[in-house]
């Protein structure tokens, strides 16, 4: 053999070799290369908007906290305002109560001084009449008498 021929015939066999490789088994390959590179390509497209959606959700979370925390402190100023205004209407309605109370308490007074009085007249009347028996050493009629005992309980 013939080191030309065996060389020419690796020559052959080799490009029939690469000819099969490029034909048969390399767009396959490339494709399934290819797949793989989409699918890592997609993989971090996914991740990407992963995080940008946490982001996102994050912001909306941060956003609603925030207008729950402004609904608790105006919540919380609605409740104080109303309780200012129960204490309030509390004691306006004690300082009344307490008014006429002692509105009642001083009627009463008076009603007790005016029925003590008019006792005490009944008394001093009753007291002059028996003085005055006694000095004159005689009954005093005080029914015949009744103008000048009305006109000394007045004037007592």
């Amino acid at each position: 053999m013939n080191i030309n021929s065996t060389l020419f015939v690796q020559f052959v066999v080799f490009f029939i070799l690469a000819m099969f490789t490029m034909k048969f088994v390399w767009p396959p390959l490339m494709k399934a290369l290819d797949e793989r590179a989409a699918k890592i390509a997609s993989g971090l497209a996914a991740a990407d908007r992963g995080k940008a959606d946490l982001a996102a959700a994050e912001k909306r979370v941060q956003t609603e906290l925030a207008g729950a925390r402004d609904q608790v402190q105006e919540r919380i100023g609605d409740a104080e305002k109303r309780a200012a205004v129960i204490i309030e209407d509390a004691k306006r309605t004690a300082v009344e109560e307490a008014a006429r109370i002692i509105a009642a308490a001083h009627a009463d007074a008076e009603q007790q001084v005016a029925r003590a009085r008019d006792e005490l007249r009944g008394q001093v009347a009753a007291l002059a009449v028996k003085g005055a028996e006694q000095i004159l050493k005689r009954e005093v009629n005080a029914s015949a008498h009744a103008d000048l005992l009305s006109n000394l309980s007045t004037e007592l």
